[in-house]
């Protein structure tokens, strides 16, 4: 139960004694979309790992509300907070994706003592969904009154393919994202260890390289042929990242 009463989801996989790896999915994902179907629990679990995913306030199986103000970036960060003290969880290293990778660098610069080292995929160059038409999504959702806006089309598609998601509070999530100063700070970065990984066809490949430049121990790996929708079921991705998070 979140700070302020909403329920989120959360899955366990692995020797509860060994390292935890704490996953968080992107925009209009899940747990089992972002991490379970494209092969990265399997995959960590085999390394050794305790996987621990959660599914955002939104999506999955956790509550969906449809009020905008409590779609926050504060507000997705302490969810995850509230998760590791539920697991009794100290320290963990983190795995996010888009949105995930978002909140996930919030979390290392808020509560740094929690994350020692991160992997952020795809990782938005400023404020999260901000190219996302809301009142064209919201006229569709509402109405079924057809997408123009290419970027929003291709978000509602996303939401669409995943079951059970819920557009309208999708939109008010993208919409609550836009309420607070949401935009990572370049000139105040996360200071552990983090791999940024972008796909090189996704448009915020170079903006994204720019956010590794500006972390002290960033490193920036490309992920090859992949775009933003496409690069969590990269093997590439998975390989550089278990590589990292071993060390």
């Amino acid at each position: 139960m979140s700070g302020d009463g909403i329920r989120i989801a959360t899955y366990s996989w692995g020797d509860t004694d060994a390292k935890t790896v704490l996953c968080v999915h992107g925009f209009a994902s899940s747990s089992r979309d972002n991490w379970v179907s494209t092969g990265w629990v399997r995959d960590l679990t085999r390394a050794g790992f305790r996987v621990l995913a959660v599914d955002q306030r939104g999506h999955g199986a956790s509550e969906k509300p449809h009020e905008a103000r409590v779609y926050t970036m504060p507000s997705l960060v302490g969810d995850l907070l509230t998760v590791l003290d539920t697991y009794l969880l100290d320290d963990v290293s983190l795995v996010g994706y888009s949105l995930g990778a978002r909140v996930g660098w919030q979390l290392a610069v808020d509560a740094p003592q929690h994350v020692s080292r991160a992997v952020l995929g795809g990782i938005p160059d400023g404020r999260p969904l901000a190219r996302l038409q809301i009142e064209q999504a919201r006229a569709y959702a509402e109405n079924g009154v057809a997408v123009e806006d290419p970027v929003t089309k291709n978000y509602v598609t996303l939401a669409e393919r995943v079951v059970g998601n819920d557009i309208k509070a999708l939109i008010a999530l993208a919409k609550g994202m836009r309420l607070a100063d949401s935009d990572p700070d370049p000139a105040n970065p996360p200071t552990q260890p983090v791999l940024f990984a972008t796909g090189t066809e996704d448009a915020i490949f170079e903006r994204s390289r720019l956010l590794a430049d500006a972390t002290p121990q960033g490193i920036f790996a490309p992920v090859p042929d992949r775009h933003h929708f496409n690069t969590p079921g990269s093997r590439d991705f998975r390989e550089q990242a278990l590589s990292f998070l071993s060390q």
